[in-house]
C-alpha cells in the first residue's frame, strides 16, 4: 500500500515526539505550579475564611489562586506563553487527581473539559474585577465560586487575593516564575 502525502508528513512529527530529548517547557514552571498549590492548601483560608475543606472547595482555591496569577502573567507579554503552559500543568495535575480518586479513562476527559469551563470562567471573573480594582465585584465572584461552610468570609478572601495580586505585581518576571511570592 502506497504512503499518501499525509501519511508521510505525520509519521516524523509522531516519531519526533515520542522520542524528543529536549526538556518539557513547563519543568521551569513546576515550582511556579507548587506555590500555587501550597497557597491554595493554606490552611487559614479553611479554618478562618470559612472555605469549605472538600475536594471542591480546594478546586475552588486551586483555581482562584491559578486565576490571580495568570491575570498577573498576562500583564507581562512575555508572560503570556507561560500563563498557557501554567495551564497545562492545572491540566495535567487534575487529570492525575482525577484518576487518583479512581474516575476511570472513559470519562476523565469529559471531567477535565468541565474543570476547565469552571477555571475559565473564574479565571475571566477574577481577572476583569482584578484589573478593574472592583473590590465589590470580586467579592460576588468569590461567592459564586467557592463551597463555603456554613459560614464563610467571601469579602475575606477577596481581600487575600487581591493582597496576592498586588504582591505579585511588586515581583519581577524571575520572581513569579520562580513561585516566590505569597498572600
Amino acid at each position: 500500500m502506497e504512503q499518501t502525502t499525509t501519511d508521510k508528513q505525520a509519521k516524523p512529527g509522531f516519531f519526533r515526539r515520542l522520542f524528543n530529548t529536549r526538556p518539557d517547557p513547563r519543568e521551569r514552571l513546576r515550582p511556579l505550579w507548587h506555590r500555587i498549590i501550597e497557597l491554595a492548601r493554606e490552611p487559614s483560608l479553611y479554618a478562618e475564611l470559612g472555605v469549605a475543606d472538600t475536594v471542591n472547595g480546594r478546586f475552588d482555591m486551586i483555581t482562584a489562586t491559578l486565576a490571580v496569577v495568570v491575570a498577573r502573567m498576562e500583564q507581562d507579554r512575555e508572560m503570556i506563553a507561560d500563563s498557557a503552559l501554567l495551564t497545562e500543568l492545572f491540566v495535567e495535575d487534575m487529570d492525575g487527581q482525577l484518576r487518583e480518586m479512581g474516575i476511570g479513562d472513559m470519562v476523565v476527559g469529559k471531567h477535565i473539559g468541565r474543570m476547565m469551563q469552571l477555571a475559565g470562567g473564574r479565571l475571566g471573573a477574577y481577572r476583569d474585577c482584578l484589573r478593574e480594582g472592583d473590590d465589590g465585584g470580586l467579592s460576588d465572584a468569590v461567592r459564586r465560586n467557592v463551597e463555603w461552610r456554613e459560614v464563610g468570609s467571601a469579602e475575606g478572601l477577596a481581600r487575600r487575593l487581591v493582597t496576592l495580586f498586588q504582591n505579585l505585581r511588586d515581583r519581577s518576571r524571575e520572581q513569579v516564575l520562580a513561585g516566590e511570592f505569597g498572600w
